[in-house]
Parts: structure tokens; sequence; C-alpha cells
């Protein structure tokens, strides 16, 4: 390729610049012509000049409006918000009296709007990455709170606690949550049959054995005395069968949202066209990418800080109410960080529409069993934490056999009142089990 240069003679630049000078003086009001040439001139220039105020001032409004609208749209929009304050009244309670209970109770009503916040932040998010990393973002975020408590936890050394609360979100969820949300559908609609979708049902049924039969081993190895290296196999089947399920989880959002995409669709074809319109109009963002990302860091900070005080008020609130800290761990925790899902998924089943209901309630516990639990089994592993899938006799069999009744409620495909009053009054039982279970020592869960 040939350049040309062009050679510029010295009298030519000297030329320009002095007219540059001059244009220059005359926006400076420095030889101003008062001819009326000159003086259009000057006014056309005015024009330009002005313009460049009003610009920088309407970006100035809008980025100014645009903070308010988001501020508006995530903090003060939600009713459930009002609960914000006692977030901080917890850390004041903390410094001021020390009071393991009253910290403890404050922080779990203050952490409840924060996670129904983190859920809207990551369904906003999702808009913008796609199904699949929206998939992703709903597996890492969807039960940030839980995760956050339980890295919290693993940290102190509470590997119980960890392994209680992850358990209780599980129970809670298949019982609690899908209870109350088939007891209330059927009352809603006691004139109709309500039907849900039996493929995404089996599919997570499946998932669910295959985490019972994961947390199984390593409890049986550990109680039947057949291993040669005591504490240690368990450990290392426990690390090798999270990895396990984790590629298993995987596997199952890409089959979810990519492989097998028609299984999950509505079973009537007009249903599907009556949500299809619902969720168009849900599914419109609310607010920017930038703005979803920023809320999400800022909720997880806020989170993260009242996780630590609420780690660190457990022992003193199970003293203070004369509560054992298993039943704290399995029902309160669970019951509190989920109070969000629960609430939706009922109102989904209220409007009919119990596949979204299966998919809060049945879909939250799979994400539990087959992401969360393995996944902090590794993140134990990486801290030098002896975090295990040994989660003793009595919460295997528990969750074992509240996974084979929930099975059993969802193969016809069908809800109704009585289904769901079953499922509360089951989730009653062990809730009073916990109540009454007095947790091994640190000795005999190491030996």
């Amino acid at each position: 390729m040939t350049r040309i240069f062009y050679h510029t003679p010295a009298s030519v630049v000297h030329a320009q610049m002095g007219s540059a000078e001059k244009l220059s003086s005359e926006l400076n009001g420095e030889g101003f012509d008062d001819s009326p040439l000159g003086q259009k001139k000057m006014n056309g220039f005015e024009h330009i000049g002005s313009v460049f105020p009003v610009a920088q001032s309407y970006g100035r409004w809008i980025t100014h409006n645009r903070l308010l609208m988001s501020i508006y749209i995530v903090i003060f929009k939600a009713r459930i918000n009002i609960l914000l304050p006692f977030g901080p009244l917890a850390v004041i309670l903390h410094y001021l009296t020390g009071k393991h209970g009253w910290v403890f109770f404050f922080t779990l009503v203050g952490i409840i709007p924060l996670a129904e916040r983190l859920g809207y932040a990551t369904e906003q998010l999702a808009h913008y990455t796609g199904p699949i990393i929206g998939g992703l973002l709903n597996a890492t975020f969807g039960n940030a709170t839980e995760l956050i408590i339980s890295i919290y936890a693993l940290k102190n050394g509470m590997i119980r606690v960890v392994q209680q609360s992850l358990l209780g979100s599980i129970l809670s969820n298949m019982l609690l949550v899908l209870g109350c949300a088939f007891f209330s559908g059927g009352i809603v609609h006691s004139n109709k049959v309500q039907v849900f979708n039996k493929a995404a049902a089996v599919v997570n049924s499946g998932l669910l054995l295959m985490a019972v039969m994961g947390l199984m081993f390593p409890a049986v190895l550990h109680f039947t005395h057949s291993e040669v290296q005591y504490g240690k196999s368990e450990l290392s089947l426990s690390r090798f069968s999270s990895c396990i399920m984790l590629v298993a989880y995987a596997s199952y959002l890409f089959f979810q949202l990519k492989g097998q995409h028609n299984l999950y669709s509505p079973i009537d074809e007009e249903k599907d066209q009556d949500d299809g319109t619902d969720f168009d109009e849900v599914d419109a963002p609310e607010i920017t990418l930038w703005e979803s990302i920023a809320w999400l860091a800022a909720l997880t900070v806020w989170v993260s800080i009242l996780s630590g005080y609420l780690v660190d008020a457990i022992e003193g609130a199970s003293q203070a109410l004369s509560m054992p800290v298993a039943f704290i761990s399995v029902i309160l925790l669970p019951i509190v960080g989920n109070a969000a899902e629960h609430a939706s998924a009922i109102m989904f089943a209220m409007k009919d529409k119990l596949d979204i209901t299966l998919g809060v309630a049945i879909g939250s516990s799979t994400q539990i069993s087959m992401f969360l639990i393995p996944f902090c089994v590794v993140i134990g592993w990486i801290m030098g934490k002896g975090m295990d899938l040994n989660f003793q006799l009595f919460e295997t069999a528990s969750l074992f056999i509240t996974v084979l009744v929930v099975a059993f409620m969802l193969q016809e495909g069908t809800a109704n009142y009585f289904k769901g009053l079953m499922l509360i009054l089951c989730y009653l039982i062990v809730a009073a089990s916990f109540f009454e279970h007095v947790d091994p020592s640190a000795s005999d869960i190491h030996n």
C-alpha cells in the first residue's frame, strides 16, 4: 500500500494558525466584529455553546431520576421491606446489650426481606443473561441466604449447623411449602382437580433420591463400623460423591434448559397460552443490567454481615430460648430464609399454576440437595474443615422418608387440599421430632 505525503508551505501554516487565533479571540469576546455578519456569526456560536450545558444537565437529571427509580423499585416498592430496619437494630442490640436471644430474633426477621430482594435481583439479572446463565445464576443466588449462612458456620467450625440448616431447607420446602400450596390451592379451586406436569416432578424426585443415596452411604459407612480408616473413609467418600452430585446437577440444568425443553411445557395448550401472556407481563425487566449487578452485590454484602451475627448468636439463643440447636437449625432458620419462596409458591397455587409452585418448592429442594450440600462439602474441603455427607442416622432417615412421601404424593400428577393437609401434618411431626432431638456431642461426631 503506497502512502502519499503532502508538503505544506510554512506561509500556509502561519496563515492557518493566525485564522485559528482570530477565531479563538472572537469566541472570547476579543476583537468582536460589530457588523451584521459578525453578529450573526456570534449568535450561531452562542447557540452551539448553550447546547452543552443543557445536555449535561439533562444527562445528570436522567441519571438522578434513574437512581431514584431504582431505589424505589428495590427498596420501597415491596411491602416486605418494612422489615428491613430489624437488621440494623440487631447489630445495635449486639453491641449494646449482648442478649443473644433478641439479636438472633431481630437478625432472623431482618434477613427475610433481604432474601426476597436477592431473589428479585437475580431474576432481573437473568433477563439479560439468557436461559443457561440465568439457570446457573438461579442455582447460585436462588438460595444465597442459606449458602452465606453455611459458609459462615463452616468458617466457625459449626458443621452440624450447616448440615441441619440445609436439611431443614429441604424438609420445609417439600413438606411445609408444598403442603401449604396444595392446601390453599385446593381450597380456592375446590370445584376442580388441579393438575401439574408429572415429567418435571418425576425428574426432580429422581434427583432427590440420588441425593438421599449420596447422604445415606457415608452415614451407613460410619455407623456400621465397616471401614478400615475410621473417620477418613467417610470423608473421602463424601468428597467424591459431592463432585459426582455437582456433575449430575450441571447435567440436569443442561437437560432442563436445552436438551428436553418440550418436556416441561404445560399439559393444556390453552393454559400454555394463558401462562405465556402472564409471563410476558411479569418477565419485563424493571431495572437495568448494571443496576441488577449493583443491587445483587450490595444485598449479598448486607446478608453476609447479618449472617455473621446470626451464626454467632445461635448457641446463645438456644440457651436463652430453651430450644435445642437442632430445632433452631432445622426448623427456624429454613422457614425464615425461605419465607419469600413460601409466599410465592402459595400464591401461584391459588392462581392454579402448580407447575410454577413445583418449580419453587421441589426445584428449590433439588437445588439444595444436589448443589448447595455438595458445594458446601467442597468449600469445607478448601477451608480444611471436615464437612462431609454424614448427616447422622436420624437426619438421614428423616430426609429419606420425606422424599418417599412426597414422591408418592406427586405420582398421580394431581393436587388437592387433602394432600396438602397430609404434608403439613407430616412437617409438624418432623418439627416435634427435632424439638425433642438431642444433638450428639462433638466427641460423638468425630468418633
